[in-house]
């Protein structure tokens, strides 16, 4: 008779071997919007401009301040944001932006920060899991349709969200804008400035740009065919960049496409858990999200009410986007509270019995509970830890090489 145990690993064995053959799991092609198709030199002036932190208004944060390959696309520095009152249950481990300016470019003390860094109330993403979202940002505020802030015509019909992230990060008074930043202050800066003066290790295919076109009105001359510097074109010129750090060549990925030794058999058995747990109801592979909303029972929707805030339905209350997890092992907190800091902190999570008001169903599967004391933690931690790592993120190499900023050598 054929025991549990011995149930589960013929089922694990049959599922090695079967199951690359039933789903390649290829990611699909990143959508691109037909307004703003992908060239090299765009690809290139984007690539400096994500890394260039002259584009803050105290040179102290790039894009790439906050999501940094090598800790999964996400931000390596820690924060804290009190929410109404320090040391409480509604502080957030946020991510740390300039420090609180007024409109002449002076520090101003901040009633929560003083003249310390401001920090955001959710933990900076993971940017590489929203090349193919259609609503960017945990509560999915940055939307499809791109509208040109200048003309106020629509630049984008369809597929803008990774587009309207950037300008709504370049805006934020938080995160890289001083009070009241006008376009015309940041381009302005732009045609001054030397590209990336800041930064230091320059990656080749940057560097030998820079040295052929050392202005900003020269890249975007070689990008879009005249030196004019607008918000729109810096928009599509980081989302061209953004749209090809493709993170496809992790284990889970040569493993699907028929390389059996790809994953360790510990690696194995947490991916047949995975997809037993469900996991893949939420974290749909191969994006390993499905880019849906959800509350999963966090915290109190009265502390964050998440998508709600963008779509004014109470249904939407709390929910946040659901992340992919590719590269999530790189990353050195979890959730959108940043409360965590241990992957198997994050895997426990689901196993701690929520009955907070709000929390969704599961999709396809119905009243959100999970029962992980069957499985093995360990295999989990396994697939997602080894799983699912891209080692050109992990080591930052091409596509995902970038320089060194500034804020890294000198804080």
């Amino acid at each position: 008779e054929m025991t549990g145990r011995h149930h589960f690993l013929f089922c694990a064995a049959f599922l090695v071997v079967v199951w690359p053959l039933l789903s390649s799991g290829e990611l699909p092609p990143v959508p691109i919007p037909e307004e703003n198709p992908n060239t090299e030199p765009k690809r290139l002036l984007g690539k400096i401009l994500f890394w260039d932190e002259q584009l803050s208004s105290d040179n102290t944060v790039a894009c790439g301040t906050c999501h940094r390959p090598a800790f999964g696309g996400a931000d390596p520095r820690q924060g804290r944001h009190p929410g109404s009152d320090p040391g409480s249950i509604d502080d957030v481990m946020g991510s740390p932006g300039i420090v609180s300016m007024r409109a002449d470019g002076s520090r101003m003390e901040d009633p929560l920060f003083g003249f310390g860094p401001q920090v955001t109330d959710r933990l900076a993403p993971s940017n590489f899991g929203a090349l193919w979202a259609g609503e960017v940002f945990w509560d999915g505020r940055a939307g499809s349709q791109f509208i040109d802030p200048l003309s106020g015509e629509i630049a984008i019909r369809e597929g803008g969200a990774l587009e309207n992230q950037v300008l709504e990060t370049l805006a934020n008074s938080s995160e890289m804008a001083k009070m009241g930043r006008t376009w015309s202050d940041l381009t302005g800066k732009l045609e001054r400035e030397r590209p990336l003066a800041l930064a230091r290790n320059l990656p080749a295919d940057i560097a030998k740009a820079i040295e052929s076109n050392p202005s900003y009105p020269k890249l975007f001359t070689l990008a879009f065919g005249d030196a004019e510097i607008t918000p729109a074109r810096i928009a599509f010129a980081v989302a061209s960049y953004q749209r090809t750090l493709v993170a496809d060549q992790a284990p889970w990925d040569r493993y699907q496409a028929g390389e059996l030794n790809a994953l360790s058999q510990d690696a194995v058995y947490g991916w047949n858990s995975f997809q037993s747990l469900r996991c893949v109801n939420c974290h749909e592979p191969p994006l390993f999200t499905n880019n849906d909303f959800l509350n999963i029972g966090l915290r109190l929707m009265k502390f964050d009410l998440g998508r709600q805030i963008v779509t004014g339905d109470q249904e939407d209350g709390g929910e946040m986007k659901v992340p992919s997890l590719r590269n999530v092992a790189l990353r050195p907190r979890y959730m959108h509270t940043g409360e965590f800091s241990r992957l198997s902190e994050a895997i426990l999570f689901y196993d701690s019995g929520i009955a907070l008001p709000g929390i969704d169903e599961i999709p396809d599967l119905g009243t959100y509970f999970f029962d992980i004391s069957g499985y093995d933690i360990y295999d989990l931690d396994a697939f997602l830890r080894y799983g699912l790592v891209d080692p050109r993120v992990a080591n930052e190499t091409f596509p995902f090489d970038r320089p060194t900023l500034r804020s890294e050598v000198e804080p």
